[in-house]
């Protein structure tokens, strides 16, 4: 059969999608890209905030009808929104078939399998503790470009934040074998793979759930020997988990770049504690200046939350400074989300949401100027990119990424003089500088 998945949210949940197409094309069946000439839709959900809830249950609806109007045999909604709501999605959207949450959804096939032959309860398979993590054995057909791709290390989370999910949708921190994630980064070399993006829900709590195994440091040793990859970027690492020992082995990598992705959420003590963050203003500075000592050319990107109950207008007054004074290079606003069954949920002082949206343009407008005056520093300098293909803007121009910008998140570099294949490496002389993206030519 065509299977057509549509997939939302994170990265986390992207290679969850390519797992699910992975094991769909073992079982015999074809994965489109076109959901409109599928037989089968498969939604992977996210259910994080309200926006990427509203979201999930906007693409369900829009795949409903497909299958009202006869063009579609069977829908399937796998992913954070079925393990989180399956009894409200089924009463509200019949029209769904079967429903596989975030520890099940390596069972598509089998589930689909059961559909086709009217077994009973073929559309049942919710668990309630996520405990699956994919295995370099586990089938997977990459959605990425050919050049780069996704590694999950590790899912679920121990931190409980006191706003967030994904401890009650993804379940307890799950780390792979260090062998198995060795093994699935030489399958992807092998594939002509030159950049891998580490990513968890916490990849530096990576191996604290196993006793006397490995932590993110030896990862990234082994990641480093791999050959055929050039270049090896950490994502989503915790402040509280970031050890002098990684940023030594980082400053002195061959493979790993200077690159870090701390989702900080904010800098007052009284939000951090609030948010149950693990760590205070203070050792966050510390941390700052921990990083730009050891690695002066390291490129930080942040996410920050505004509107969380209880922050007042000093607080922000204090969040504003400290992104200014910071200059991340690259930095994501979210606005408080109020999620049912957490912590942050119940708690009073509400921040209305005119008064959130507000402070979101502000620190939004302060990182602008941030980001152009780091950009223009990088004027008639050259760096190394990774040569992405024909930009998505226009065809006369070809769009890489250097060190400091990762995949899909971050700005890009525009080449409009000189020629470089796809999948390879050029050297790039910066010669035009904008808030978020950058142009040069070709050296040499």
């Amino acid at each position: 059969m065509k299977v057509g998945i549509v997939s939302l949210g994170c990265a986390k949940n992207q290679v969850d999608a390519e797992v699910m197409a992975g094991i769909l094309e073992a079982a015999g069946h074809v994965v489109t890209a076109d959901e409109y000439e599928a037989e089968v839709v498969v939604v992977n959900t996210c259910a994080f905030i309200r926006e990427a809830k509203e979201e999930s249950i906007d693409a369900i609806l829009d795949v409903a009808q497909m299958k009202e109007a006869g063009k579609l045999r069977r829908l399937i909604v796998t992913g954070c929104m079925a393990q989180r709501y399956e009894s409200e999605l089924m009463h509200e959207i019949p029209e769904v078939d079967a429903y596989l949450g975030t520890g099940e959804f390596d069972r598509v096939a089998e589930v689909l399998a059961g559909l086709e032959k009217g077994m009973a309860g073929a559309g049942t398979h919710r668990v309630p503790e996520p405990v699956l993590v994919y295995s370099h054995e586990t089938p997977r057909r990459r959605f990425t470009p050919a050049h780069w791709g996704y590694i999950k290390i590790a899912d679920g989370c121990d931190n409980r934040c006191t706003y967030c999910v994904i401890p009650s949708v993804r379940g307890v921190l799950r780390s792979r074998p260090k062998s198995s994630v060795i093994a699935e980064a030489r399958q992807m070399a092998a594939q002509g793979v030159r950049e891998v993006c580490v990513i968890a829900q916490d990849t530096t709590a990576y191996g604290s759930d196993k006793k006397g195994g490995a932590n993110i440091t030896s990862l990234l040793q082994g990641l480093d020997k791999v050959r055929g990859i050039d270049w090896v970027r950490l994502m989503y690492a915790h402040p509280a988990h970031i050890t002098d020992e990684l940023l030594d082995y980082m400053a002195g990598s061959r493979k790993v770049v200077r690159y870090l992705d701390i989702p900080l959420q904010h800098i007052d003590d009284g939000m951090l504690k609030l948010m149950g963050r693990k760590v205070s203003g203070a050792s966050v500075r510390k941390l700052i200046g921990r990083i730009r000592k050891r690695m002066p050319d390291a490129a930080l990107r942040t996410s920050m939350m505004v509107g969380f109950p209880g922050e007042t207008r000093d607080a922000f007054a204090e969040l504003l400074r400290f992104v200014k004074e910071a200059e991340f290079d690259h930095l994501g606003v979210f606005r408080y989300s109020e999620e049912e069954g957490t912590p942050a949920a119940s708690m009073e002082r509400k921040v209305g949401e005119g008064l959130a949206q507000e402070r979101y343009e502000r620190l939004m407008k302060a990182q602008m100027k941030i980001s152009e005056k780091k950009n223009k520093a990088r004027v008639g300098h050259t760096y190394r990119v990774l040569v992405e293909g024909l930009s998505s803007e226009t065809e006369l121009l070809l769009e890489g990424r250097a060190y400091f910008q990762a995949p899909g998140i971050d700005g890009v570099v525009y080449i409009n003089e000189g020629a470089a294949r796809p999948g390879t490496f050029a050297d790039v002389e910066i010669t035009e500088a904008h808030p978020y993206d950058l142009v040069g030519r070709v050296a040499g």
